[in-house]
């Protein structure tokens, strides 16, 4: 749509806006496609420095509250992992079923959330990536961090439900 061919009764600057936000969601959508066509590079341990990987934990079955992270503040259930960006969330269960003893028990279930740097407002918002589960099989077990675009200097939060107790609802989630 051109300047020119202005729909009747739309100011020209309007067209203008609405041509500019049709480019930018044919740029978003042509984005997401090749980023799904995209095969994940392997990374080689030899040639590729580890990063440090924050991982926050909980046992109640909850992700912390954005306002934890907040002023500098951090969650004090705060673990260092050195790890690569194909680490799967099974190997990342793994390390942390080393740590915390009673997370070792069949069953217990583990979900996991990238906690980011919110660029259009302080703070730091989450979103929710998967999850696994201590003897079990599941699909998200082969998820890698960098297949759900983990960026250094993230965080990774991890609500451990134990096996007595029902995982949180997807559809009850709290606010964040």
């Amino acid at each position: 749509m051109k300047a020119s061919d202005t729909p009747p009764g739309l100011p020209k600057r309007e067209s203008e806006c609405l041509a500019g936000w049709r480019r930018r969601l044919a740029v978003e959508s042509r984005t997401q496609e090749e980023i799904k066509k995209e095969p994940e590079k392997p990374i080689d341990p030899e040639k590729t420095c580890p990063l440090l990987l924050l991982v926050f934990t909980t046992n109640n079955g909850h992700h912390h509250r954005m306002d934890e992270f907040s002023r500098g503040n951090m969650p004090s259930s705060k673990l260092q992992i050195y790890t690569w960006m194909d680490a799967t969330l099974k190997e990342l269960t793994s390390l942390v079923k080393e740590v915390y003893p009673e997370a070792r028990k069949k069953s217990t279930h583990f979900n996991f959330a990238i906690v980011f740097t919110d660029l259009k407002r302080p703070g730091y918002r989450v979103k929710e990536i998967g999850s696994t589960m201590s003897g079990r099989k599941g699909t998200d077990n082969s998820m890698t961090l960098q297949s759900q675009k983990f960026q250094i200097g993230d965080y990774l939060d991890i609500a451990i439900t134990p096996p007595n107790w029902a995982p949180p609802l997807s559809g009850c989630r709290r606010p964040y």
